[in-house]
């Protein structure tokens, strides 16, 4: 008797991964409508509509959040990722040295991110990272 793999087609596994993450954005945004203070909530559906490619909405959410949280560092790290797979290098950046000013400092993480890739040949970005690197 041959053996048969148990695995899904890769294909399968990306179109139910996403329709996984279409339910979870729909169940969250439900759920912040009965109570629009779960910050876990919006945090949530704010990567959830990043990574399905809902930008603007995500960049929305984000917004939201460093509205609620001005000072929490890994919420201004990812109002900076969002601003920046956007285009919007300026803002982009300013939200991230905000965020390491906030206490954002890992630099590994930052380097690795490609939400930020559209800033590192901006002025300004090898300064942070120098921020960074000093600590």
């Amino acid at each position: 008797m041959a053996h048969r793999s148990l695995e899904l087609d890769p294909d399968l596994r990306a179109r139910l991964g996403r329709l996984g993450d279409e339910f979870l954005a729909d169940f969250l945004a439900l759920a912040l409508g009965r109570d629009p203070g779960r910050l876990e909530a919006l945090a949530e559906l704010a990567q959830v509509l990043t990574r399905l490619g809902r930008l603007r909405e995500g960049l929305r959410a984000d917004l939201a959040l460093a509205r609620a949280c001005p000072g929490d560092p890994t919420v201004l790290y990812n109002l900076a990722c969002s601003l920046s797979l956007l285009g919007r290098s300026q803002p982009a950046l300013k939200a991230l040295e905000r965020a390491i000013e906030c206490g954002y400092d890992d630099l590994e993480h930052l380097l690795a991110d490609r939400d930020l890739a559209a800033l590192q040949g901006q002025p300004g970005f090898a300064a942070l990272l120098e921020r960074l690197r000093r600590g």
